[in-house]
């Protein structure tokens, strides 16, 4: 099977740490967010990834190319114009042909592997395609569907009035490939878009009204890395299950407390680090408390307090130490 992976956005949500840097290279507890999601398809061995790249293409090629090429066979698709998830299935065509694929998002990490979602898949049996659906709490956020036994009977895209609280969790399996091709070459064709964007989720309503058997399966929970909130808190959880992994940073008169992910060339002096902190490659923190936050590469942080925050690469941060002469029963707020 293979394997597309979308990850041509801008991810202007996330800005401006991705001003310099496409979405998927952001980095959380170790790595960017692609490489943990390619960490987590290694043992579902897919024939071929195939990543749909536009915006600064060139960084997630070199980092994928450099770290993951001896595990998996992979191509790219130049996606020029960011028309939408439909669009970017659609223009990686030729490169899929009429194998069976799954289609998993460069912004969304799972807890479980792909290899789990497969399973679920061959599960299902006799189907055109299988999508991976959650109970979520605010369905007119997402790509919706509706069930009527264990088949999908209706899709629909940020409804305005949802039937269902089924969101579509970002991971899908497509076993009649060349009936979504087809589907998406007609609207794209047509120009039947929704805001601009041909809907990857609309092209799948249309497999249904063609008389297309889609089923879903349970994704049990996923991390969204789309904007700031989302990303610190995804950060904490695959923190939280990170395995050590042994790097070469400088530790002086410092305290650092677990979960941490501390990359290579890091100098960390007369500070506290932790938990729930990722400091990525040759940055350098000295007289300062950084928690529950992420820090880019080369990025110098001094005299500071750092809760709940984010700094991107190349950065600089420095604060100041105040000297207090306080008085009895008295209240200072900084």
């Amino acid at each position: 099977m293979k394997v597309v992976i979308p990850a041509a956005g801008a991810g202007k949500r996330l800005f401006p740490h991705t001003y310099t840097k496409p979405k998927p290279m952001v980095y959380i507890a170790g790595k960017p967010i692609i490489g943990h999601i390619l960490d987590r398809m290694k043992d579902m061995h897919p024939e071929e990834i195939i990543m749909v790249v536009g915006y600064k293409k060139e960084q997630i090629m070199s980092y994928v190319d450099n770290n993951y090429s001896d595990i998996f066979r992979l191509r790219y698709v130049y996606q020029d114009e960011q028309l939408g998830l439909g669009h970017s299935i659609y223009i990686a065509k030729d490169v899929i042909g009429d194998s069976e694929f799954m289609i998993a998002l460069g912004d969304m990490i799972f807890k479980a592997g792909y290899s789990e979602f497969y399973r679920h898949y061959s599960d299902n049996g006799e189907c055109a395609a299988s999508i991976g659906v959650r109970e979520v709490d605010e369905p007119k956020k997402y790509g919706i569907v509706e069930l009527e036994g264990k088949s999908i009977i209706r899709l629909e895209e940020k409804p305005s009035h949802p039937r269902s609280n089924l969101g579509i969790a970002g991971v899908y399996f497509i076993k009649e490939t060349p009936v979504l091709l087809s589907v998406l070459e007609e609207m794209i064709k047509k120009e039947i878009h929704t805001r601009g964007e041909y809907q990857l989720t609309d092209a799948l309503q249309k497999m249904v009204e063609k008389g297309y058997r889609l089923k879903t399966f349970p994704v049990s929970s996923w991390y969204d890395c789309g904007h700031s909130e989302s990303l610190l808190e995804t950060n904490r959880v695959l923190l939280d299950e990170k395995e050590d992994i042994d790097h070469v940073y400088e530790i002086k008169d410092s305290v650092i407390i677990q979960p941490v992910a501390i990359g290579d060339n890091v100098s960390i002096i007369n500070s506290v680090v932790g938990p729930h902190t990722s400091i990525a490659s040759d940055s350098y923190i000295e007289n300062s408390i950084i928690s529950d936050s992420v820090i880019g590469s080369r990025s110098h942080i001094s005299k500071v307090n750092l809760q709940k925050s984010i700094v991107g690469d190349d950065a600089t941060v420095h604060g100041k130490h105040n000297s207090l002469n306080i008085g009895d029963s008295s209240i200072i707020e900084f």
